[in-house]
């Protein structure tokens, strides 16, 4: 979400002039509620702020803490106003927004006032009316409203590619070899995703093998997730886009036909008509290889065509090399698991009895790993160098490179075959591949972490 404001102090004046109405209530001398006294804030008067902060204070609830924090993001706050929210949170010294918003994700047992839906439905649509589906009165949530924030962008500023045209390699004259794709295998049909292209759309929604499916590819957390968008029980598959907002510096996606929104990493809904619908989408494997490799591997693919009908410079790393180059996160998340480095590398199974990630850098040089995840055996076959991680069933299996890259030998010295389905046997016996993704540690362990399991370094590699 690099694609934002340019400068926050500009779109702050703009953000406070636009609740310039709001003092109606006050100037009549008329009570007024939690809500009016919390958006008077936000009016761009200092006598009226300084009232508000007042009265606030006089009330002295720690239930207007969440709103103070979201206000801080866009307004430079006074002295009085950082007093206010030390006073009420016994938290000593100005912070920043981005300091604040890690206290607040850390106690959750300060719950914000009874209209703080409102409150935050209304701040939002001052920067994108559109917003207002997502957000109303008394939304249906399973994160706290209160940790949804702005990526800096609008309602599909970051625009899905829905059934995007494709060519065939030989067309692909604006590739190179050492770029990296995102590789997909279903039913036969071959298909490749360049990073390079995906940093602009961040989501596309296509039909692969006869499969409906969406790539939902997080760049702030460094993963992209292929999902079934075919749900049991309803009539059409599921066609997402990118909502603008953010819950611990991961995407919130939405779906086009009840504007839910959804959590990029679980493939749960989160906000909205769906939230308590228990729906999980089901995950497919997606793997990340240079084009060479790929191409090489899968002679017939289709990969993007550049003209996605968007105007975008898609010239390599134009979008977040500043981003993913830099070990600092843009938006706050808490990491309460310090095993690795935020930004370093994961490859996270997904669909096993167990959540289970391997640190990237067990995979320096190329290495093949068997392990264990729950009472399933596995064996992974990966690169660090390329981000390329496929991980399979082994079923009792122990496995070590072959004679190239295509080809595993098991403990009886027999030779079985790499492919994107599966592992295929001398007798035709396959064992499943399985689906997982690379990810950013902060976010596989922002979510996973408490119940997941990170492998040990290494594992029995060969």
């Amino acid at each position: 979400m690099l694609q934002c404001i340019r400068s926050w102090s500009h779109f702050a004046v703009c953000l406070l002039l636009a609740f310039g109405g709001l003092t109606a209530a006050a100037t009549a001398g008329q009570a007024i509620s939690v809500l009016d006294e919390v958006e008077q804030l936000l009016i761009d008067e200092p006598e009226y702020r300084e009232t508000a902060l007042q009265r606030l204070a006089a009330r002295n609830k720690d239930d207007i803490v969440p709103a103070l924090i979201q206000i801080k993001r866009f307004y430079r706050a006074s002295r009085a106003f950082d007093q206010l929210l030390s006073d009420l949170t016994g938290v000593e010294g100005a912070r920043t927004w981005h300091e604040w918003m890690l206290w607040l994700e850390a106690n959750p047992q300060v719950r914000p006032f009874d209209d703080f839906d409102v409150f935050k439905a209304n701040l939002y649509q001052r920067i994108d009316p559109r917003f207002g589906i997502f957000l109303y009165k008394d939304v249906e949530h399973r994160i706290r409203l209160e940790e949804i924030v702005w990526g800096g962008v609008r309602k599909d500023g970051i625009p899905a590619l829905t059934n995007p045209k494709r060519i065939a390699a030989a067309e692909a004259g604006y590739l190179t070899d050492g770029e990296l794709v995102f590789g997909v295998s279903i039913n036969g049909d071959t298909r490749a995703y360049p990073l390079r292209m995906m940093d602009w759309h961040e989501m596309f929604n296509d039909v692969i093998g006869g499969v409906p499916v969406s790539l939902a590819y997080c760049t702030l957390c460094g993963s992209g997730i292929l999902f079934e968008t075919a749900v049991e029980g309803r009539a059409e598959a599921f066609v997402f886009g990118s909502s603008g907002f953010l819950y611990r510096s991961n995407k919130l996606m939405y779906d086009q036909q009840t504007h839910s929104l959804w959590n990029q990493f679980t493939g749960r809904p989160v906000v909205g008509t769906l939230a308590r619908s228990g729906l999980e989408l089901k995950t497919r494997p997606v793997v990340i290889s240079t084009w060479a490799d790929w191409k090489a591997r899968h002679p017939g693919t289709t990969v993007l065509a550049q003209d996605t009908g968007f105007e975008r410079d898609y010239t390599p790393g134009k979008a977040y090399s500043a981003y993913f180059a830099s070990p600092d996160l843009m938006f706050p998340a808490r990491l309460d698991r310090d095993a690795l480095k935020p930004k370093d590398l994961v490859f996270a199974l997904r669909a096993s009895p167990v959540e289970k990630a391997w640190s990237l850098k067990d995979f320096t040089g190329g290495k093949v790993i068997n392990d264990t995840a729950g009472i399933l055996d596995l064996v992974l076959i990966g690169d660090a160098a390329t981000r390329t991680v496929r991980a399979y069933r082994a079923d009792g299996r122990d496995f070590s490179k072959g004679a190239d890259a295509e080809l595993l030998v098991d403990a009886t010295g027999k030779a079985w075959t790499v492919t994107e389905d599966a592992l295929v046997g001398p007798a035709g016996e396959a064992l499943t591949r399985l689906p997982g993704h690379v990810a950013y540690w902060f976010a596989w362990a922002g979510y996973f972490g408490k119940t997941g399991e990170l492998a040990r370094p290494g594992g029995t590699s060969r």
